[in-house]
């Protein structure tokens, strides 16, 4: 059976002994992902650095004046990943209403007009299966097909580990003793998820992981804020563009559920319905938006309006939304968000990411709104005091 499976998996070998180096924007941790699955396959991933002020600077640079930050960004990484020696860089597109379809063909060209001769490929979700094995056999040139559902296997066990990874960090974070340890942990973790090279390494390294973020000294006893992170899905996963908003929250005494991942956008995008549980993002979304919003308008907006109700509903302390400057579907929502507001009793704070967002006012605004919560919730224990006196003291006398 080794020798079978031995036999399957290096069927086109021969056809791979020059490997090509592909790089690929940075969106938080999704860089894992992409890793695992063109290494199956035998291309070897080139990872920019990651992103800083000198990617912001470079796409910036070389972008249409009013485009959002995640074009800068992606823009900015793949001239870093040209200079620093990429055969391709490559993207997800995706067709309807948002930008994001067309932003492929126009840094295609940008990159054309400053000189870069190096390929650019595009990765289309949206066609579920068939768009990722297309995009691996036009990478590759292989159609060893064991070896290519291998990857995209491998891909998306890797986004949910590492979406796991992700949501453990961040109660370990809110009541942490020791100020850091978390996220050291969680780093040795992914270090541990890269090095897996096949799904039994990967269930390890996350068994190892989830371990070493357990191992942290908490206090549990800690009163703490649940605040769910909604917006655009490139903001809401990128510790960049957010300016590190779990981490200062966390430090804040605040645990962070990001209602936009990866994963989830799996879920609805490439699994097929027989292997979902339960409801997906978009599903509980065109079910709890109705009232606000009957159809999707693009981006990420209708999920948006639907994580405000889904928020409230699991009585969470409140919402914070994020969204790059320009963006027209989340410009909707945050104009919808003052109606939801009065009828849902939910603090939501709206916060709009561009290369101008200072670091000092953003920080303040988060300490407000912290600072609104914790009395919204003292307010509210204490009114539930009063209640429960009252109806003690009202049995006492029957």
């Amino acid at each position: 059976m080794h020798s079978l499976f031995y036999l399957l998996y290096n069927l086109d070998m021969k056809n791979n002994d020059k490997k090509i180096k592909v790089a690929f924007p940075h969106m938080g941790t999704i860089y894992v992902a992409w890793e695992m699955a063109l290494k199956t396959m035998g291309i070897e991933p080139y990872i920019p650095p990651y992103t800083s002020k000198k990617t912001l600077s470079l796409g910036t640079k070389n972008s249409p004046e009013a485009i959002c930050l995640p074009y800068k960004l992606i823009l900015g990484n793949f001239i870093e990943a040209i200079e620093g020696g990429a055969d391709y860089v490559s993207m997800i597109t995706s067709p309807g209403i948002c930008r994001l379809g067309e932003y492929g063909r126009n840094i295609e060209q940008v990159l054309k007009e400053m000189g870069y001769k190096t390929n650019y490929i595009e990765l289309s979700l949206y066609d579920g299966f068939k768009g990722m094995i297309d995009y691996l056999v036009r990478l590759s040139g292989s159609k060893n097909y064991f070896k290519i559902f291998h990857a995209i296997y491998l891909a998306v066990r890797t986004v949910f580990a590492v979406d796991e990874l992700q949501n453990f960090l961040s109660y370990h974070r809110a009541r942490e003793i020791n100020k850091g340890d978390s996220e050291k942990a969680f780093n040795k973790a992914i270090k541990l998820i890269r090095e897996s090279r096949n799904a039994i390494e990967l269930s390890k390294a996350l068994k190892k992981g989830l371990s070493l973020i357990s191992n942290v000294e908490i206090d549990k006893n800690r009163d703490i804020l649940h605040v769910d992170l909604t917006g655009e899905i490139y903001i809401v996963n990128d510790e960049f563009s957010n300016q590190n908003m779990e981490r200062e929250l966390g430090a804040m005494g605040v645990q962070v559920r990001r209602s936009l991942t990866v994963s989830s956008f799996l879920k609805d995008a490439i699994i097929p319905k027989l292997f979902k549980k339960g409801e997906t993002h978009l599903e509980r979304a065109y079910r709890l938006a109705k009232p606000y919003l009957i159809r999707d308008i693009g981006g990420d907006a209708l999920e948006c309006i639907s994580d405000v109700l889904y928020a409230k509903e699991r009585n969470i302390d409140g919402l914070i939304h994020v969204s790059p400057f320009t963006c027209m579907p989340e410009i909707m929502s945050q104009n919808i968000f003052p109606k939801m507001r009065e009828d849902v009793n939910l603090p939501i704070l709206t916060l709009i990411m561009d290369e101008q967002t200072g670091k000092a006012g953003y920080i303040t605004r988060l300490e407000a709104f912290v600072d609104l919560m914790r009395r919204k919730k003292m307010k509210s224990k204490i009114n539930n005091n009063k209640m429960n006196t009252t109806e003690e003291k009202t049995a006492q006398k029957v």
